[in-house]
């Protein structure tokens, strides 16, 4: 038997690892699970190379509770260890064995998945248990099975053993008194199933019964027989780790619901992640139907390094308007004890989050390539990522024009060249700025949209929350644009033509007229306009000018810029048709009562159109309208 001390530099490591080293500690599992399969693809490595004649099998790893003795158990049946490896790996807290494993066999080992990070990881035991026990084998011809003890102080002992005859390594944890949480079953469980649930190696716990088939000719009746069969709890060989060649569009949907068991719609559609310079990084993002609102939930990709789960929070490795995703990524250029500044600092990450960008930016491109129709249909369950993008990288934005669709209130769907193929020449003002018309809600503002049609203009239908933003965007990057809500003012003001306008009422009658209805309007919120207009046009309208009315909205969904502290006040422009019957009666009228009350029940009227006509306003309108059907 051999003694010693732990070759540490520090006194005591132990109430460190438990303290500080790890903040969560059922992570414990995570590294005693990544280590058995670090030892068992090492072993699958050599085999494959003509290292050894060793036989590589079907090997396992177990997980197995004894509540009586309070032990937890983890065995593989990978490379093993021998005394000598013990001594180097296990006592030596400082090194690593994978990493010299990879050095030794870097140019044939570089693809084996081989974790790297025994020793360290391995005293992640100490967190939950206050004794480990370590009984190896090697796979080496004539090697002899040792048995390893630690207490939790810097002293071991390390000894030859017969118990063990087969090649591999069991880790056996005695369980603290505090941490007895994990001699329960199900709280292993659910650790498997969130760190190990794609582990590489089949991982045993527990067994599940089999209901064998009724034999041949079995009489009515006959009760099948059942059998303990072996409970593998994770699936190695996940649909991110297979080339997208071997799949199919229902391997991707299955592998989905694996994901996110308790979310029953189906995804739109996917992207397959695969690069391999100038780092490693596979993965599927899937493209959830989302709703037309920013709160959706988040956090939803999972992020893994060599099958092993290391979070759900990829902010910073993922671009944020992708965060609305879901899927995962698998990288082995991340480390597992991932921390925020280290994604905030590397280099790397942020090379991923450039490509992962690109990636979605290329598969929009594709989809809509190869199938318009159905791009236009999904369009309006993806419009918030894609717009969200287009706003936030650059990168993406810069592509954008080969993917963004702008829908009208008609139900087309143009990209961009498209929209201004078919709305430039028309829409475009005697200043030779091409202005874009749109609507955000087609109930709201229908009457503004019939208006704009009846001239010919085109009306887009722009109506997810991050719009204001988004044409900022459009505005600053695009040369003589303008986009403006149909409703921001009449049609003669948005779209400015070098038409002649015919005018009925001479300057003073104008100033007479405006004078009448500011009296008989008498709120600060209406400017009144007045525009020579057509005959038949409504004789009041209300409009919200378009900036005022965009950075309120910007300042909704956050931004607004200078302004995005202040709160805006409601204002609105009340436009008089000065060549309607409606100005000519009220010219002609000398009862002032009559004409203010006609003007205030016009203005109810348009305020109605614009549903801002509500509580006693709307109560004491209706009841005017029953008196005047009365009169």
């Amino acid at each position: 038997m051999t003694k010693g001390n732990i070759n540490v530099s520090v006194e005591n490591i132990f109430p460190l690892i438990k303290k500080f080293l790890y903040s969560d500690h059922e992570i414990f599992l995570r590294e005693l699970i990544s280590n058995a399969t670090d030892a068992t693809l090492k072993l699958k490595h050599l085999t494959s190379i003509g290292e050894t004649s060793t036989s590589y099998g079907n090997p396992m790893i177990e997980v197995k509770i004894d509540k009586e003795n309070k032990t937890l158990t983890i065995t593989d049946q990978g490379i093993g260890m021998t005394g000598e490896e013990v001594e180097k790996y296990i006592n030596q807290v400082a090194f690593s064995g994978a990493e010299e494993f990879l050095e030794k066999y870097k140019d044939s080992a570089k693809d084996s998945g081989i974790i790297g990070h025994f020793g360290l990881g391995f005293y992640s035991a100490f967190m939950v248990a206050d004794k480990v026990e370590i009984i190896s084998k090697s796979y080496q011809e004539g090697s002899k099975a040792v048995h390893w003890i630690c207490d939790g102080s810097p002293e071991y002992t390390l000894e030859e053993t017969d118990v063990k005859t087969d090649r591999g390594t069991q880790i056996i944890l005695h369980i603290a008194e505090d941490s007895t949480e994990f001699l329960e079953e199900h709280r292993i469980r659910e650790l498997l199933l969130k760190y190990n649930k794609f582990m590489p190696v089949p991982i045993k716990f527990g067994t599940k019964t089999h209901t064998l088939p009724l034999p041949e000719g079995a009489p009515e009746g006959t009760q099948p027989e059942t059998e303990e069969v072996d409970n593998i709890i994770n699936n190695p060989t996940p649909a991110w780790t297979i080339a997208p060649s071997e799949l199919t569009s229902d391997d991707y949907t299955k592998f989905y619901h694996e994901l996110y068991p308790m979310q029953f719609e189906e995804p739109l559609f996917n992207i397959h992640l695969n690069v391999d310079y100038p780092f490693n990084l596979t993965g599927i993002l899937y493209f959830p139907k989302l709703s037309n609102s920013l709160n959706i939930e988040k956090d939803k990709i999972q992020l893994y390094q060599n099958q092993v789960f290391v979070t759900d929070e990829v902010k910073g490795i993922v671009p944020d308007f992708l965060m609305l995703l879901r899927g995962v990524i698998d990288s082995p250029d991340i480390p597992l004890n991932v921390s925020r500044s280290y994604l905030q600092a590397d280099g790397a990450v942020k090379k991923i989050s450039s490509y992962i960008t690109k990636k979605v930016a290329d598969k929009m491109v594709s989809l809509i390539n190869e199938n318009r129709d159905d791009y236009n249909k999904k369009w309006n369950d993806i419009k918030v990522v894609i717009e969200y993008g287009m706003i936030s990288e650059e990168k993406f934005y810069e592509k954008s024009d080969k993917f963004a669709l702008y829908p009208t209130t008609d139900g087309q769907f143009y990209l961009w060249s498209e929209l201004e193929n078919k709305t430039k020449a028309m829409q475009t003002d005697k200043d030779g700025n091409w202005v874009v018309l749109y609507a955000s809600n087609v109930d709201e503002q229908y009457a503004y949209i019939e208006a704009a049609k009846s001239k010919g203009y085109e009306v887009l239908l722009l109506d997810s929350p991050i719009v204001p933003h988004l044409i900022q965007k459009l505005e600053g990057s695009k040369e003589k644009i303008q986009f403006a809500r149909v409703d921001a003012d009449h049609l003669n003001n948005l779209i400015k033509k070098d038409e002649p306008v015919i005018a009925k009422l001479n300057d003073t009658e104008k100033e007479t007229l405006k004078k009448d209805i500011e009296t008989a309007v008498s709120d600060a919120k209406f400017t009144v306009q007045l525009e020579d207009l057509a005959s038949e046009d409504a004789p009041l309208v209300i409009t919200q000018p378009e900036f005022m009315r965009r950075m309120k909205d910007m300042q909704a969904t956050g931004g607004g810029g200078m302004f995005g502290m202040g709160n805006f006040p409601e204002m609105y422009n009340l436009v008089v048709n000065a060549n309607s019957e409606f100005a000519s009666e009220l010219l002609k009228s000398d009862d002032n009562n009559a004409k203010k009350e006609k003007i205030q029940y016009a203005l109810d009227l348009a305020k109605l159109s614009q549903n801002l006509l509500k509580g006693k306003e709307l109560t004491d309108f209706i009841q005017k309208s029953y008196r005047h059907l009365n009169q």
